[in-house]
This record gives structure tokens, C-alpha cells and sequence, in this order.
């Protein structure tokens, strides 16, 4: 794990994990930055099973603080259920509403809250979507190719699949899963596409799957579907679109010395967080030649980890998922 420049020299033990519940990614590092105190407001801004907000609940309880209140935010409806579920013995302290976290500002302003005081963004889908295979996140099961996080939202990823031209299947596949065989992979699918709608998983499975060179097949670290299928949820759900609004508005919401965590699992993500932290902890973003500076721009946050901090050699041997999680924080400043 990389040292974070202000991380605390002593951690919180991780908690033992709830019977029945996932242990949440991270977990003694992200309270690691929680310190509680009367009266804070938390955001939780990608709910999913509530374990990350049981715990800073739980932490401030051990402090003797009850007080403290969390907005959790989620665009799935039936990880909310389940959040709701877990976090009931803390009754009203908590409430959450079903909608994405790029409209943070709405979900305060509905509550009359002015800002919070600690921030986390868990990134990316969640275990549970990739373990049901009616939701369509993963190749591992068949399922209808669907990858919505919001089962509101009127298209899915068989739609983007199915009418896409092959440019921009192929500027998903090189922009967002990084995939170096983007064009072949495009050109596969628009070739299938063409004889029978795509419609499930593992059909959109195979058919990258013989897109990929037998000798590459032999020799990949991971299933040859893996990147196209990580391209396809993100466009599907526009999770670098999402992600960019909810740090722009974060920013100019936090209260002084509040924090925000983040919890990035794809490079792309996590480069966006580590910009925008950057950004907001400068006072001018004029171009460097710039002879005045005419943008007025003025440093929001103070950036607490000059490094992503990794998991440690127990929690990826106890959670594989776990190994490409990053967190990164931020503070905003008491005088901005």
C-alpha cells in the first residue's frame, strides 16, 4: 500500500463484518479519516449495502455521539432496499434517496442541509450486480446484456450494442476499457449484429472471445470479454460523466474541514479524482503562460493522499476484488 502523506499514523482495526453482509472495500482506511464529533453530516453518495455508513455509525457510537446523520445516495433501487434493511436499528439518523450522485445538491437541498462534512464515493457497481445474472454486468452467468445500474433508465447495454456504429463501439472500447483490440472487437460485433441481435452475456462473451487472436487467448491474464465488458457498463451508465459532475459540485459543498473519500477501481476513474483534487487545490488554473491570472479561481481543497492508498495483503487475499481499489481524500479549506 502506498503511504499517504496525511494519513493517521494508527488505524481503526477493520470491524469483523456483519453476519450475512459484505465487507466493505477498504473499510479501516476510509475510518481511518472519519473522526467524529457532534452534529456532522455525512454523505454517502453510492449507498450500496450500507456497509461503509454502518461502520461510521458505529464508530461515532463507540465515541458516544449519536447524532450524527447520513444522506446515502444510490441509483439502484434493490441495493437501497437492502441498505435500508441494515441500517434500520439506526432509525432516522439515516435516509436515503434513490438517485444518482451526480444530483448531490438536490438530495441536500431536499433535506435542508447546506453541505456535509464527510464525503464517500464508492466507485464502479457493486458485488451484487455482478453476482445476479439477470443484471448483465458480468460473463461469468448468462443473462440478458443489460448493465443498468438504474433499472429506470430506458437503455441497455444491448441497445448500445445493437444500434452503435462500429466507431463508436470502438471509441468505448479504446477510451473507457482501454481495450487494444477495440477495432477487431467493434468489427465482430457489427458483423454478428448483423445476422441476429445480440441479446445475451455470454453471447456477447464469445463473440469478443474469438475476436481476440488464439495465441492472446492463450496468453491473457484475464478473459478477453473482462475490458469490454467494464467499457460497455461505464458508457451504459455514464460513469465518467457522473463522476466528473458529482466532484465539480462536491467541491463548493463540503463544509469547512469536511472530507471527501473516493474509492476508484478502474485507472480512468481514479486519474479523474486525482485531477480534479489537484485542480481544486490550486488558486489559478490560467495556462502556465499566462502573464495575469484571469480565471479568479481560488483552492477549495487541501489533497490528503499525494498517493491512492491500495489495500493490504489480507484484505485482497480475503476480497480479489479488492486489489485494484485506490482511495483517495481531500479537505476542504476552513478559510474557503
Amino acid at each position: 500500500m502506498d503511504a499517504a502523506e496525511h494519513m493517521p499514523e494508527t488505524r481503526d482495526p477493520a470491524p469483523a463484518p456483519i453476519a450475512g453482509m459484505h465487507t466493505p472495500v477498504l473499510l479501516a482506511e476510509v475510518l481511518g479519516f472519519f473522526d467524529p464529533r457532534p452534529g456532522l453530516r455525512c454523505l454517502d453518495a453510492t449507498l450500496g449495502l450500507g456497509g461503509h455508513t454502518e461502520h461510521l455509525l458505529r464508530k461515532a457510537e463507540a465515541a458516544g455521539i449519536r447524532d450524527t446523520e447520513v444522506l446515502g445516495m444510490d441509483r439502484d433501487a434493490s441495493s437501497l432496499e437492502l441498505a435500508v434493511q441494515r441500517l434500520a436499528p439506526f432509525g432516522p439518523r439515516v435516509r436515503v434517496q434513490n438517485r444518482p450522485f451526480s444530483e448531490c445538491d438536490l438530495a441536500m437541498q431536499e433535506l435542508g442541509w447546506t453541505g456535509p462534512d464527510f464525503v464517500l464515493a464508492d466507485l464502479g457497481a457493486s458485488s451484487p450486480q455482478f453476482d445476479r445474472a439477470e443484471r448483465g454486468f458480468s460473463f461469468s452467468w448468462d443473462g440478458p446484456l443489460d448493465m443498468r445500474m438504474d433499472q429506470r433508465q430506458e437503455k441497455n447495454a444491448a441497445d448500445l450494442v445493437n444500434t452503435a456504429s462500429a466507431q463508436k463501439l470502438h471509441d468505448i472500447l479504446r477510451t473507457l476499457g482501454e481495450e487494444p483490440l477495440a477495432g477487431r472487437i467493434a468489427g465482430a460485433i457489427v458483423r454478428q449484429r448483423g445476422l441476429k441481435r445480440i441479446e445475451s452475456t455470454r453471447e456477447l462473451a464469445r463473440i469478443v472471445e474469438t475476436a481476440y487472436p488464439a495465441r492472446r487467448r492463450a496468453t491473457a491474464r484475464n478473459h478477453p470479454a473482462t475490458r469490454t465488458f467494464q467499457a460497455l457498463r461505464m458508457a451504459v451508465n455514464d460513469e465518467m460523466g457522473e463522476l466528473e459532475t458529482f466532484l465539480r459540485k462536491i467541491a463548493g459543498l463540503l463544509r469547512p474541514g469536511g472530507r471527501v473519500l473516493t474509492i476508484a477501481f478502474h485507472s480512468l476513474e481514479d486519474r479523474a479524482v486525482k485531477r480534479l483534487f489537484r485542480e481544486e487545490a490550486k488558486d489559478c488554473l490560467c495556462p502556465a503562460h499566462a502573464a495575469v491570472c484571469r480565471c479568479g479561481h481560488k483552492a477549495r481543497l487541501k489533497v490528503l493522499t499525494t498517493k491512492p492508498i491500495r489495500p493490504q495483503a489480507h484484505e485482497t487475499a480475503a476480497n480479489p476484488r479488492a486489489r485494484s481499489a485506490k482511495l483517495r481524500a481531500a479537505e476542504r479549506f476552513i478559510h474557503g
